[in-house]
């Protein structure tokens, strides 16, 4: 499905470049497996710099050397679950109110009840899996210095390749610790400075961290090629813009001072690069993701070449289940694991002025609609439909409740339609019309005599057979199934495993509704943005979401909820509570947080997870986050 140049390394060829300077010492060894060749011997072809490279990207996809399993880059857990995007997404989403998962391996459930400690294998999983990537990118670092290059001959084209590839892997390096100083603030800190062999790195401070991950990305930020010119799923500039945006957005959190004028900054020139929004916010989550638009960096997946337990094959398979139909994802079978939590669901009934949304559609109509769903019941008066531009077409957003509806013209029966066969096709005097609760789009069409009851179509979620309440996580059926991401193209085609066990979906890690959004809560805590400006970005988001109401004002309120509407399930929900206040204490709950059905207030020390007791055991230079 689709077409590489960019070749990923799934063999065991460069293992001994990944020796890691921490506690995992023991891969620090001179490999005695045949098939697996020392860095010398390497890069006597010119070709492997780019291959190399590859592995160093295809390190945030695949888990191992082999692929699916086999070879794993960390031990200490099930392989498909120690993948990078897998252990990523579990810390960022099942901690919050966007996600749990009934599986109960391990200390897995610690995650969604916030009791996680120093012995969560998954908390350590994720920790050895960013300290592996940036030791890979190291390693790289290590052989291609200017003075290896010049003993290897290596001049002309292939040294101008090598200093780019060089820029990315330090983008690369950026971003993993990047993740550890969101996720665990102090952390050890080695680069290609540190000579290859076991000795304990020193541990760097968050504002240590912050400081030398912003050092980086301005270093080689006009080094980079200009966005949207380098290959499908490598970094360009608006990577590393988009990094430095986030990375000043959360800046008061992480060191105390405020960079909101630096996010504006940085947010601009990501908006200014000239990326568009996808037309359809479905095409952004398909198994051809590759052709949307708007997306600034992925983490690329193949079902034939990057065959993992973790990323979009964990995503789409963990969340079916139930009454679900796996071909309709484009999989052989779900895993029965992944849903969410009433509050996200909820959020698509608010977050919109219903009067302002309805005055900027048209005049009010003689139309209207009539029922136990809406405001003054079966008696009426009803609640006016509004002139749309075109004749005998009416339109209107509605907070409706569990019960029916009818169209009534001018409060008079005389004049009404329903559906008797719940086909969208009106009748005159036809059956009531059934609607569940939550906040509406309603069209009347009188031309055609057809209506249509719409959410926002980014509400993807899966009720048939499921309960909104969770009662019991491990039950599949307690709480909505997401259908998000699917591994089906825009066509309705299956990915390129033909098996259906690998997904092609790539993960948007990056993408400019996010910028939109950072600018926007930037503008609003004082950055120096144009609040009219950021109104408009979040509009172009809902008239992407099918015209689903724009807005006139926003506070910051609206952004964090619009954040989870238009983010949700794609990794940043946890930082965004935790940047709010609403991560841990008593300000925000929601379903089973703190093992509690209804919720429960958490301590504050758990907005940084701890530094894994392997770890802190192993290395003296280390000290454990507080609390722990």
């Amino acid at each position: 499905m689709k077409k590489y140049s960019f070749k990923i390394l799934l063999v065991g060829t460069i293992v001994t470049l990944f020796t890691l300077t921490s506690c995992l010492n023991d891969l620090d060894k001179v490999p005695q497996d045949k098939d697996i060749v020392l860095a010398d011997e390497l890069f006597n072809d010119p070709a492997s710099y780019k291959q190399v490279l590859a592995k160093l990207y295809a390190g945030l996809a695949i888990s191992g050397q082999q692929g699916p399993a086999g070879l794993p880059d960390i031990t200490g857990i099930d392989e498909g679950f120690s993948q990078y995007l897998r252990q990523y997404w579990l810390a960022q989403e099942v901690t919050t109110d966007e996600a749990v998962i009934g599986w109960a391996d391990g200390s897995l459930p610690d995650y969604h009840e916030h009791d996680w400690n120093p012995s969560n294998e998954f908390v350590t999983a994720l920790y050895n899996r960013i300290l592996y990537q940036v030791t890979s990118c190291n390693a790289f670092l290590r052989e291609t210095t200017p003075a290896k290059l010049a003993d290897r001959g290596v001049t002309g084209q292939l040294l101008n390749d090598i200093e780019l590839y060089r820029k990315e892997a330090r983008f690369l390096r950026a971003l993993s610790y990047y993740h550890a100083l969101d996720l665990f603030g102090n952390f050890p800190f080695v680069t290609e400075e540190d000579e290859v062999g076991f000795f304990y790195p020193p541990q760097k401070t968050r504002t240590e961290l912050f400081n030398y991950v912003e050092s980086e990305l301005l270093d080689i930020e006009g080094g980079l090629l200009a966005p949207k010119t380098n290959e499908y799923a490598r970094a360009d500039q608006a990577a590393a813009w988009t990094l430095l945006a986030k990375l000043y957005l959360n800046a008061e959190v992480y060191t105390g001072s405020p960079r909101y004028n630096d996010c504006i900054t940085y947010s601009s020139k990501v908006i200014n690069a000239g990326y568009g929004l996808e037309p359809s916010y479905q095409n952004l989550f398909l198994a051809d993701n590759h052709t949307a638009s708007g997306v600034i960096f992925p983490i690329a997946f193949d079902g034939l070449h990057t065959q993992t337990y973790g990323g979009t094959t964990f995503l789409i398979h963990a969340a079916v289940g139930g009454s679900m139909n796996p071909s309709d994802f484009g999989i052989n079978g779900g895993w029965g694991g992944t849903r969410t939590t009433s509050s996200l669901v909820t959020l698509f009934d608010t977050g919109l002025d219903t009067n302002a949304a309805n005055n900027a559609i048209g005049a009010a109509a003689n139309w209207g609609l009539v029922g136990s769903a809406t405001l003054n019941g079966w008696g009426g008066p009803d609640m006016s439909l509004y002139q749309t531009g075109t004749t005998n077409v009416f339109a209107g957003y509605f907070n409706l409740a569990d019960g029916e509806i009818k169209f009534r013209r001018d409060n008079d029966w005389a004049f009404n339609y329903g559906d008797n066969g719940a086909d969208g096709t009106l009748e005159s005097g036809g059956a009531n019309i059934a609607v569940n609760a939550g906040l509406y789009k309603v069209t009347l069409d009188l031309n055609n005599l057809t209506y249509t009851i719409e959410k926002d179509p980014r509400a993807m979620f899966y009720s048939d057979g499921q309960t909104l309440a969770i009662e019991s996580i491990s039950t599949f059926t307690d709480g909505y199934a997401v259908t998000k991401f699917k591994n089906l193209d825009r066509n309705g085609n299956p990915g390129s495993d033909t098996s259906g066990n690998f997904t092609d979906t790539d993960f948007p890690l990056f993408r400019i509704a996010d910028v939109y959004l950072m600018y926007a809560e930037a503008t609003l805590r004082g950055g120096g943005g144009n609040e009219a400006t950021a109104i408009s970005y979040i509009n172009q988001l809902r008239a992407r979401a099918n015209n689903f109401g724009s807005v006139s004002s926003i506070d910051l309120d609206f952004i964090l909820d619009e954040r989870a509407r238009e983010l949700f399930w794609e990794g940043h929900r946890r930082t965004d509570l935790i940047r709010f206040g609403k991560f841990s204490d008593g300000n925000y709950v929601w379903p089973w947080k703190g093992g509690v059905m209804e919720g429960t207030a958490t301590p504050g020390y758990l907005d940084l997870f701890p530094i894994p007791a392997s770890d802190l055991n192993a290395n003296p230079n280390l000290s454990q986050n507080p609390g722990y």
